[in-house]
């Protein structure tokens, strides 16, 4: 009898929520994203970065991707089959793409945000989000992490 060897089953989750392109709706979806990545029982030190890049991530949408009455979308979708987290944040300026200036001073009062993603992410980018949008990402590899499993919980936009 050939029995073939049980499969695991890799689950994918997401968190998506938009929110207004405020510092209210920055904050908040550094806030938003703590209680998801603790109901999804991910490590402490996994938390701690998303925490800094979604802050980084959404400032820089309610500040930069900004149009008047326009949402920013916050996304977290990590992926047990390969061990990472994947944090977006779309806004409607399609046409600002990111960038890490090339040298900073340390009077500069802004600029350094990226700098806090490119540190904290393992890898980060962005992406065009049709019609007129863009999504920036980062990832965060959780090698030997496997988040616990947390039964009957949901909330905001889970998928």
């Amino acid at each position: 009898m050939n029995a073939s060897p049980p499969q695991l089953c890799a689950t994918v989750r997401t968190f998506a929520q938009r929110l207004s392109s405020t510092r209210r709706g920055a904050r908040l979806a550094r806030l938003l994203a703590v209680e998801r990545l603790t109901a999804w029982g991910m490590s402490p030190r996994v938390i701690e970065r998303a925490e800094h890049i979604v802050a980084e991530l959404a400032a820089n949408a309610a500040l930069h991707g900004r149009v008047q009455g326009r949402d920013f979308l916050l996304a977290l979708t990590p992926d047990d089959a390969t061990g990472t987290l994947r944090i977006a944040v779309s806004d409607t300026r399609g046409e600002c793409r990111p960038v890490i200036p090339p040298e900073q001073s340390p009077d500069d009062e802004s600029g350094r945000g990226l700098l806090v993603v490119d540190a904290l992410a393992d890898r980060w980018g962005t992406e065009p989000r049709p019609p007129s949008g863009k999504a920036v990402w980062a990832e965060i590899d959780q090698p030997g992490e496997q988040p616990k499993a947390v039964s009957g919980q949901s909330g905001g936009q889970c998928r």
